[in-house]
């Protein structure tokens, strides 16, 4: 069950993220869900483990995985541009 909630949450969060970003009408669901995890994982990693969506899903692990989401397309874009966007 936790698999699950990993691939809505990091869907929903990668999904978000390229919206904000820009970049949906390049990624497919596929690209978002890896995105949103790996997101999760980078927001994990920069705050701590206080994002880590083993325990529960809170607003702030939420956000969290949505940020981290949002620096991983930023890195991605300026590797792939030269600019952030």
């Amino acid at each position: 069950m936790g698999l699950i909630i990993w691939l809505v949450v990091g869907g929903v969060c990668g999904w978000l993220a390229s919206m904000v970003m820009r970049t949906d009408g390049q990624q497919g669901i596929v690209l978002n869900v890896i995105v949103g995890i790996v997101g999760a994982a980078i927001a994990g990693f920069i705050f701590g483990g206080s994002a880590s969506l083993n325990n529960a899903i809170t607003v702030q692990t939420f956000l969290y995985s949505l940020l981290g989401a949002i620096v991983l397309l930023a890195i991605v874009n300026l590797v792939r541009r030269g600019s952030v966007r």
